[in-house]
C-alpha cells in the first residue's frame, strides 16, 4: 500500500495545534473576572465554584480561601453560594490613579491539595467623580490694549475618572467681549484659552466677571466651575518664556530630603512688573505637593518628602511662569525615579503544617508559602535556600510560591523538633535577604519497645521475709513520648509447686516493684523463676520479656530434731544398757539429730549437758556417740541419767536436749529386776541431798527464831525502861539510838540469805526452788537452762531415811 503524499502545510497546523494546547494548559489556571467600582459590600464578582469545578459548600471543606499579598483584601468568598464578592467599597481612582487599565491579582489556594490559582479582576470605571478646577476663582489681568484674538490661558479642570467619564469640554458664559476655545495637547489634555474677541476699555468696565464651566462625558453628566475675574491693566506686551519646553531629569529613590532637584527658568523681556517672573505648580495634586517644593523666585524644585519607587516610579510636573501683570507660559518637568535595593525579600507563609508524623513519606508537604521583593529588575529576583544539613528541599510552584517539603524519614527519637530558617535573597548590590523561622515538631509514633537495661536479673531474700516486702524491682526505657513512653508492668503466668505463680510474688504495674504476697521458707522453695513484661500503653503496644531469677536465702529458723533416741509414745522409758565390764571407749548409745536448715545453720555438734555421775561417760561432738570415759566401778548406780545437748552453728545458734537413761548391770536377770524401780527423772543422790537441804533449812529457822526472840526482849526491856524513866522524871535522852539494833536491821542482814522451801505432804515429790547457776561458758543458751524442769525427790526415799512422820516443812526466810 502506497504512503499518503508529504503535506508541510498539514504538519505546520499540527505543531500549532500542540503549541496551542500546550499554552492553554498554562494559562488554564488563570481566572479573570470584572467588576465596576463603586459596587456595594458583598456584590457578585464571579462564581469561583463553578470555575475551580466544585460545588459551593465543598468550598470550606476543601480549604479554599484567598491568599493575596500585600493591601488590605478587596474580595472574600461566599462560602454558601460560591462566589468572589467585593469585600467592600473600591475605588479605582485610589486604587489605579489614572492607568488605562486598573487589575487586581490575587491567589485562591486549594488547601487540600496544595495548589495556587490566579485569579485577575479588572476594576471598570464608572462616573462618580465630577471635574474640578482645585480653586473657585481665577483672577486674569488683561491689558486694557491688548487686540482681538489675544488668547489668555484659563485654568484646567481634573477628572481622575478615565474614558468617556473623564473632562471632556469647557463651556463659558456669554459676554460681549470674550470667548472660549479649547486646545488639545500632545499628551490628549484639554486646555481651555480666553479669547479677546472686541477691544475693552477699562474706564468702561474695570473687571468682567466670567464662569468658565468643565464637563464630562457620563452618565449622568457631571461638572464643575470656576469664576473668572478678568482685570484690566496697562499694558504688558510680553508673557514669560520657559527655556525648555520640557524638562527631564532621572534620580535615584534614595535622594536625600532637601536636596535640589533641578531648577526651571522663564524670561521676560518687558521692564519693571511686566518682567518679574514668578514660578508655581500647576493642576497641583496632593501627592506632588508633598515630594515637591518650587521656589516661586527662583525656580528652584527640591525633593519634600522621600521618594520611592515602588510607589511610583514617574512624575510629571507641571510649572507655570507668570509676570506681573499676570501673563503666563507652561513647562513640564519630567521626573523619572531610578530604583535602588532599599526593600528586602517578603516571605509570607500560606500554608502551614506545625507537626507531622515520624512515619511520613518523603515529599510531604509542610509548608507553603509566597516570595516578594517590591524592587525591580535583579533588584526584584529572588532566591529561597534552606541549611544543607536539613532533611527538607525546597520547590519552586507556581509563580513566587515555593513548597517545604520532607527530602527524607524522619525519626522523632533522632530529632523530635526542627527550627527551620528559610532565606529568601534577593540579587541587588548589595543583596539583601530575609529569614523566615519555621517551627515543626515531629508527632511520635510507637516504633520503639521498652527496652531492659539487662538481659536477665537475679535477686536474693533471705527466708521467712514479711509479707507485703518489696524484694526486687526491675525499670525498662521506652525512647518514644507521652502515652508511646508510658511503660507497665506484669508477670507471665506460670505455676510453682501447683500454686499460680501470683500467689507468691506481684509486680506493681507503673513502678516495677515486686512484693512478696507470702513468706518464703527455704525449706520448701529455693528459687523462683520469674517472666517479667514491660508494654507501652501506645497503640498497637509493643513489649519486651527479661527473665529474674529470685533466690531464698537460709535463715537459722530450725531447731535441730533429735531422731534417737525417740521420745516412747506409750508412757514407757527407754533404757540404753551398760555392762559393768565395760572398758574405756565402751560404745553405749548413739544420739542421732538432724536440722532443716543448710550450710552453717545445719552443722550440729554434740555435748554432754548433765549427768548423774559427770566424769562417767562422754559424748562425741560431732557424732554424738555416747562412750564411757572410764571402767565401772561397783559402786557406781546402777542407774545413770544423761542430758546431751545438740546445737547447731546458726547465729543465733538453737539447740535441743535429749535425756538418756543408761542401766549398768552385768547380767540380763539383774537388769530386769532392777528396771521396775527405775524412773528416769529420779536421781539415786537425791534422797541424801533432801534429807541436807532439810536439815539445814530446819537450822537457819531455829537460829533465826532464837534471833527475833532476843530482839523482841531487848525491845521490851528497852520500852519498860522508858517508861520507868519517864516515871521518876529522869530520862535516857541522851543515850544515841545507834546503839540499838532493830528488827529492821536484822531483816535487812538476812535479805541476802533468803529462799524457800516448800515440802507437800499430798504429793509424792517435794520442790525446792535453787538459784539459777551460770551457764555462759557451755554450748546451752541461758534460756535453755531457765526452762529446766524442777529436781523430782521421791517421796518413799524420805520414809527410808525415817522421816514418814514430815508431813509438810515450809520454811520462808524474810525478803
Amino acid at each position: 500500500m502506497a504512503s499518503p503524499p508529504f503535506c508541510p502545510r498539514c504538519n505546520r497546523l499540527i505543531w500549532i495545534c500542540v503549541l496551542l494546547g500546550a499554552l492553554w494548559k498554562i494559562r488554564a489556571e488563570q481566572i479573570r473576572y470584572s467588576v465596576p467600582e463603586e459596587m456595594e459590600k458583598g456584590s457578585f464578582v464571579g462564581n469561583i465554584a463553578k470555575d475551580l469545578g466544585l460545588e459551593p459548600q465543598e468550598l470550606a471543606k476543601r480549604g479554599v480561601r484567598i491568599v493575596s499579598r500585600g493591601r488590605t483584601q478587596l474580595f472574600a468568598l461566599n462560602p454558601r453560594s460560591g462566589s468572589l464578592v467585593t469585600a467592600g467599597r473600591i475605588d479605582r481612582e485610589e486604587l489605579c490613579d489614572r492607568s488605562p487599565k486598573c487589575v487586581v491579582n490575587l491567589e485562591i489556594l486549594l488547601e487540600d491539595k496544595v495548589k495556587i490559582f490566579g485569579v485577575e479582576v479588572e476594576i471598570i470605571d464608572v462616573n462618580d467623580n465630577a471635574p474640578d478646577f482645585g480653586a473657585e476663582q481665577r483672577e486674569i489681568k488683561v491689558a486694557e490694549s491688548e487686540n482681538p484674538g489675544t488668547r489668555f490661558p484659563l485654568p484646567e479642570a481634573f477628572d481622575p475618572d478615565i474614558g468617556i467619564n473623564s473632562l471632556q469640554g469647557y463651556q463659558l458664559s456669554s459676554n460681549v467681549h470674550f470667548s472660549l476655545d479649547v486646545q488639545s495637547g500632545a499628551d490628549g489634555i484639554k486646555y481651555p484659552e480666553l479669547v479677546l474677541e472686541h477691544a475693552l476699555d477699562r474706564e468702561e468696565e474695570a473687571v468682567h466677571h466670567l464662569i468658565l464651566t468643565a464637563f464630562d462625558g457620563g452618565d449622568p453628566v457631571y461638572s464643575g466651575t470656576a469664576k473668572i475675574l478678568v482685570t484690566l491693566v496697562d499694558t504688558n506686551d510680553n508673557a514669560p518664556v520657559f527655556t525648555q519646553p520640557e524638562y527631564h531629569i532621572s534620580v535615584r529613590e534614595n535622594v536625600t530630603v532637601g536636596s535640589r532637584l533641578l531648577t526651571v527658568k522663564a524670561t521676560d523681556p518687558d521692564e519693571g512688573a511686566n518682567g518679574e517672573v514668578t514660578y508655581s505648580f500647576r493642576k497641583v495634586r496632593d501627592k506632588i505637593s508633598q515630594l515637591f517644593q518650587l521656589n516661586s523666585l527662583t525656580g528652584d524644585i527640591t525633593i519634600l518628602g522621600g521618594l520611592d519607587y515602588e510607589d511610583s516610579g514617574f512624575y510629571d510636573i507641571d510649572v507655570e511662569a507668570h509676570d506681573g501683570p499676570g501673563l503666563r507660559a507652561r513647562s513640564k518637568v519630567l521626573v523619572t525615579i531610578l530604583d535602588v535595593n532599599d526593600n528586602a525579600p517578603e516571605v509570607t507563609v500560606t500554608s502551614l503544617t506545625s507537626s507531622i508524623q515520624e512515619t511520613s513519606s518523603p515529599g510531604t508537604v509542610i509548608a507553603l508559602f509566597n516570595v516578594h521583593d517590591s524592587d525591580s529588575g535583579e533588584n526584584g529576583l529572588v532566591t529561597c535556600s534552606i541549611l544543607d544539613n536539613l532533611p527538607f528541599t525546597l520547590e519552586k510552584t507556581y509563580g513566587n510560591y515555593y513548597q517545604l517539603l520532607t527530602l527524607r524519614a524522619l525519626d522523632r527519637e533522632e530529632v523530635s523538633e526542627y527550627n527551620i530558617t528559610v532565606t529568601a535573597t534577593d540579587h541587588g548590590t548589595p543583596p539583601l535577604s530575609t529569614e523566615t523561622y519555621i517551627s515543626l515538631n515531629v508527632a511520635d509514633v510507637n516504633d520503639n519497645p521498652p527496652a531492659f537495661p539487662y538481659a536477665s536479673y537475679m535477686a536474693y531474700i533471705p527466708e521467712n521475709n514479711p509479707r507485703g516486702a518489696s524484694i526486687f524491682s526491675v525499670t525498662a526505657q521506652d525512647p518514644d513520648s507521652n502515652q508511646n513512653s508510658r511503660v507497665t508492668y506484669s508477670l507471665a503466668e506460670d505455676t510453682l509447686q501447683g500454686s499460680p505463680l501470683s500467689t507468691y510474688v506481684s509486680i506493681n504495674k507503673d513502678t516495677g516493684v515486686m512484693y512478696a504476697l507470702q513468706s518464703f521458707d527455704y525449706e520448701q522453695v529455693r528459687d523462683l523463676q520469674l517472666l517479667v513484661t514491660a508494654s507501652d500503653s501506645g497503640d498497637p503496644p509493643l513489649s519486651t520479656n527479661v527473665s529474674v531469677s529470685i533466690f531464698v536465702l537460709d535463715q537459722n529458723d530450725n531447731a535441730p530434731e533429735i531422731l534417737y533416741p525417740a521420745l516412747p509414745t506409750d508412757g514407757s522409758m527407754g533404757v540404753e544398757l551398760a555392762p559393768r565390764s565395760a572398758e574405756p571407749g565402751y560404745l553405749v548409745t548413739k544420739v542421732v539429730a538432724v536440722d532443716r536448715d543448710s550450710g552453717q545453720n545445719a552443722w550440729l555438734s554434740y555435748r554432754l549437758l548433765k549427768a548423774s555421775d559427770p566424769g562417767l561417760f562422754a559424748v562425741g561432738l560431732h557424732t554424738g556417740e555416747v562412750r564411757t570415759a572410764r571402767a565401772l566401778l561397783d559402786r557406781d548406780a546402777l542407774k545413770q541419767s544423761l542430758v546431751v545437748a545438740v546445737q547447731d552453728h546458726g547465729q543465733p545458734p538453737l539447740s535441743a536436749t535429749v535425756t538418756l537413761t543408761v542401766a549398768v548391770a552385768d547380767s540380763i536377770p539383774d537388769i530386769l529386776t532392777d528396771l521396775g524401780s527405775l524412773k528416769p527423772s529420779v536421781d539415786p543422790d537425791d534422797s541424801g541431798l533432801t534429807l541436807y537441804l532439810v536439815v539445814a533449812v530446819a537450822a537457819v529457822s531455829c537460829v533465826f527464831l532464837a534471833f527475833v526472840i532476843v530482839l523482841l526482849a531487848l525491845r521490851l526491856r528497852h520500852w519498860h525502861t522508858s517508861r520507868l524513866f519517864q516515871a521518876s522524871g529522869s530520862g535516857l535522852a541522851g543515850v544515841p539510838a545507834s546503839q540499838f539494833v532493830g528488827v529492821d536491821g536484822v531483816r535487812a542482814f538476812l535479805q541476802t540469805y533468803s529462799h524457800e522451801v516448800s515440802l507437800t505432804a499430798d504429793s509424792r515429790g517435794s520442790h525446792v526452788i535453787f538459784p539459777q547457776p551460770n551457764y555462759a561458758d557451755t554450748l546451752i543458751s541461758r534460756e535453755s537452762c531457765e526452762k529446766s524442769e524442777p529436781l523430782l525427790i521421791s517421796q518413799d526415799l524420805l520414809e527410808t531415811k525415817g522421816e514418814s512422820s514430815l508431813n509438810q516443812v515450809s520454811q520462808i526466810l524474810p525478803h
